[in-house]
């Protein structure tokens, strides 16, 4: 195939990569979007740290989960595979963040600027990729 012979070169290898990365992290962040009580890019829009954080967090998370696919030298194919995989635990542990948080709505707060929230929400996305990406090594 022309694109497994593109896929080869390290300069193809690196465009393919980057073009797998790109459209991930729209659809993945697309995702994120239709899960979340508030509209991210609204929200930026008008100012909210707290969502910029959060979902810079989720954007941080996406791309390390695949920074760590390519660097276990998969293909591109594979690296695809593993960042939904990966993708796909961070979207739980989203899910899992606002379930173990009852006495108050991580969304609402989020929306409503609370930093304090909009950071952790930031970290728990970045700590969990690193696990999630030492994971596909």
């Amino acid at each position: 195939m022309a694109i497994d012979e593109l896929l080869s070169h390290p300069l193809g290898m690196m465009l393919g990569y980057f073009s797998v990365a790109v459209l991930e992290l729209i659809v993945f962040l697309s995702c994120f979007e239709l899960v979340t009580r508030y509209k991210c890019w609204e929200e930026i829009k008008r100012g909210n740290v707290s969502v910029a954080m959060a979902t810079g967090g989720k954007m941080f998370g996406i791309c390390n989960v695949l920074r760590f696919a390519m660097e276990s030298k998969s293909s591109v194919y594979d690296t695809m595979i593993w960042s939904f995989v990966g993708f796909l635990l961070l979207l739980a542990a989203y899910f899992l963040f606002e379930f173990l948080t009852p006495v108050f709505s991580i969304d609402q707060e989020i929306k409503e600027d609370n930093r304090a929230v909009g950071l952790f929400s930031m970290i728990i996305s970045i700590s969990l990729s690193y696990v999630i990406g030492a994971s596909v090594t």
